[in-house]
């Protein structure tokens, strides 16, 4: 087994989780996907720092690890705001109506994909597909399932967060 490299940020804990994640699988480069849904569970996003230092200790090449972590819809390289609205743009929930969601969303909450509101309450994701097709048109709210929904139905989700608090 090859020992690590340096942790970037030995005081905060959330490297010591990733490094344990590759410790188990033996540094392999197998271990690949398993560390970066560490990462992201641990920081929220992937950064370059943490490809980085991924990529040293797993001794894959940084091209790889970008490749993998830019793939994979879970993966996000950057800070997701407080709650996550997903939008399935799978073809069943295309086809009913995901893309009235996503105009109705910017036209509301001027939110477009991949945005995250400037108070970082809310972000906005697409997903290819969650795999829910009878449902369609699906979001998640905060990685709850919602089908069948309207444009109307998911924009007023997203306001509910954005003036909670207020």
């Amino acid at each position: 087994m090859l020992p690590s490299l340096p942790i970037p940020h030995p005081e905060d804990k959330r490297w010591r989780l990733v490094v344990g994640t590759m410790r188990r699988h033996g540094f392999a480069a197998e271990a690949l996907i398993e560390t970066l849904h560490t990462v992201q569970s641990a920081f929220g996003f992937l950064d370059l720092e943490a490809l980085r230092f991924v990529a040293a200790n797993l001794h894959v090449p940084l091209s790889r690890v970008y490749g993998v972590a830019t793939f994979y819809n879970y993966f996000t390289m950057k800070p997701q705001g407080e709650h996550v609205c997903v939008v399935c743009m799978g073809t069943a929930c295309y086809i009913k109506g995901s893309g009235q969601i996503l105009d109705h969303i910017a036209e509301k909450h001027h939110l477009a994909p991949g945005e995250t509101t400037p108070d970082k309450k809310a972000s906005l994701v697409v997903a290819r597909c969650l795999g829910t097709c009878g449902l369609a048109p699906v979001v998640t709210f905060d990685g709850e399932v919602a089908g069948k929904i309207g444009p109307a139905q998911a924009a007023d989700k997203i306001e509910e967060w954005l003036t909670r608090d207020n």
